[in-house]
């Protein structure tokens, strides 16, 4: 249940529905099996998989929704050797070279009777909406993915006013200045061990782990001009994450004592009681450092939102 990663989203003016509208509305994008020729697929699924039927588990203004993302892997390789086969086969008995709208024809029919055949990954992407805080984090490797979920949320109700989280002061200066001067670091904030500097103009980008970023070697690149675009921290033992510069976080691990905290809770071996009960401390966990980051970056942007809405 515990979150790895969290692209963060402010909604505007966010829909007015109660839980069972939303599980209702859910129920009609639901995910189901991809169909023979389908390359790919998205809907909503349980969060607890098969020990639930629910689609939307909400406890003391917490939302967590799953998206269940069906593709079917058909490697280009493969494709391309049928193709060339059959083109060879054809330019042999007819004595000439086939054009370029040819071979695609091919490869179209080559495709559509192909992916009926190819293996399904299954991925399940969880959402976390705080409808008191407004805002929505989505469990996503990439922000690719993330704003796949975002779409399929709009399709499902209608209409969804919603902007990538925003600071007044970039992560990049902010985390630039922490590594520089200790002095400007929030005093229950500790550095990690991992830093991503990037270098003005095309000089590329140095990723270093496990190292002691107080160092002067680390220092001397600063002093250079390089910035920090990833950097690895710590929230007093609570929260540790890889902060990046468009204010996605990865890499999350959350402290022993929470993790202690859950485990200590008595759920009777019910698999729901025991994703309801590690969710709803996930996410007071992660509201509150949110919190706490947004401050240290000076306020959420003011700037009048960009909208998107369906």
């Amino acid at each position: 249940m515990w979150f790895k990663h969290l692209h963060l989203y402010r909604l505007h003016g966010a829909p007015t529905l109660d839980a069972a509208e939303l599980e209702t509305a859910l129920d009609s994008q639901a995910a189901r099996p991809l169909g023979g020729a389908e390359p790919r697929r998205l809907g909503w699924t349980t969060p607890a998989g098969r020990a639930g039927s629910q689609r939307l588990h909400e406890l003391q203004g917490q939302r967590l929704i799953s998206a269940l993302r069906q593709e079917r892997l058909l490697p280009a390789s493969v494709v391309r050797e049928e193709v060339d086969e059959r083109a060879d086969e054809v330019e042999t008995r007819e004595g000439r070279k086939l054009r370029r709208k040819e071979k695609l024809a091919i490869k179209e029919q080559v495709v559509e009777e192909l992916l009926p055949q190819a293996f399904v990954r299954r991925q399940r992407v969880d959402l976390w909406w705080d409808t008191r805080r407004g805002l929505i984090g989505i469990n996503a490797s990439s922000r690719a993915r993330a704003e796949e979920v975002l779409d399929l949320l709009r399709e499902t109700l209608g209409s969804l006013k919603v902007t990538p989280l925003a600071t007044q002061t970039l992560p990049m200066r902010a985390m630039t200045a922490w590594l520089v001067d200790a002095g400007t670091r929030p005093a229950d904030l500790m550095l990690g061990d991992q830093v991503e500097l990037k270098a003005k103009g095309n000089d590329g980008v140095l990723r270093a782990r496990q190292v002691d970023l107080g160092s002067e070697e680390i220092q001397q690149l600063l002093a250079s001009g390089r910035q920090a675009s990833k950097l690895a921290l710590e929230i007093e033992g609570r929260l540790a994450f890889v902060l990046h510069d468009d204010l996605a976080i990865k890499s999350l691990r959350f402290g022993d004592a929470l993790i202690d905290e859950a485990n200590a809770t008595e759920d009777g071996d019910d698999a729901l009681v025991r994703l309801e009960t590690d969710f709803l401390l996930m996410a007071h966990a992660l509201g509150e450092s949110i919190d706490r980051l947004i401050d240290w970056l000076g306020g959420e942007s003011g700037q009048a939102p960009e909208s998107r809405v369906a």
